[in-house]
């Protein structure tokens, strides 16, 4: 299976601007740029659209690991907050950071815990990631 992402850019990195889209259309021409990406402006970036990607790929992998595990959530949130530091003479995401809440009814908190750490551990977002991943699991009843 292959699916495909694109971005057009135009301009210098700071005047410049750009879009990014999906095979999916989802996202359509959407705006990215420096101001975005470093100031607060307006449009998304690459590391909030990483965030995105993480967030679902491991909720969807705690969902199939807590059915296994004869588990069935009524929900799952999921935040992934990267963060992205200066190194060198460049940038690197230096960390990423789940904060998750799951309802599941009769589910025991150990093995909740251990199933979101076999999903931190086995999505494949989390193991394309070479920078650090921590979570906060909490089960909600």
């Amino acid at each position: 299976m292959q699916k495909i992402g694109s971005a057009r850019w135009q301009g210098g990195i700071k005047d410049g601007s750009g879009t990014i889209s999906t095979q999916s259309g989802v996202l359509n021409g959407a705006s990215y740029g420096f101001r975005a990406r470093f100031e607060g402006g307006p449009g998304t970036n690459p590391e909030e659209l990483i965030g995105a990607a993480h967030a679902g790929c491991f909720s969807m992998a705690l969902s199939l690991i807590l059915g296994e595990a004869g588990m069935t959530a009524d929900s799952i949130e999921t935040r992934a907050t990267v963060t992205l530091e200066k190194e060198g003479g460049g940038y690197s995401i230096t960390a990423i950071h789940l904060d998750v809440t799951a309802r599941i009814p009769g589910a025991e908190t150990q093995a909740f815990e251990q199933c979101a750490q076999s999903a931190k551990e086995n999505c494949p977002v989390s193991k394309l990631m070479k920078a650090p991943i921590t979570m906060d699991a909490r089960l909600e009843s």
